[in-house]
């Protein structure tokens, strides 16, 4: 049983190498940390009947901004 937990320690001491005021490195694992989303900037557009509508009036709905152009 002993043999088990030192050989346990040994492969766990490397993943706590980094000191706890450092980030991981990261690109060594060719991984990348997850970052939160953002919140989306406020603007306001016309509706389909001409109406301007805020991002803010639809806070809490779900919201899908099409945007396209012609060039």
């Amino acid at each position: 049983m002993r043999r088990w937990v030192a050989l346990a320690a040994l492969a766990v001491a490397p993943l706590s190498t980094a000191s706890a005021g450092t980030a991981p490195d990261f690109s060594a694992l060719q991984a990348q940390p997850y970052e939160p989303p953002k919140a989306a900037p406020l603007f306001t557009l016309p509706d389909l009947e001409g109406r301007a509508v805020g991002l803010e009036a639809l806070r809490g709905k779900l919201v899908l901004v099409f945007f396209w152009a012609t060039w």
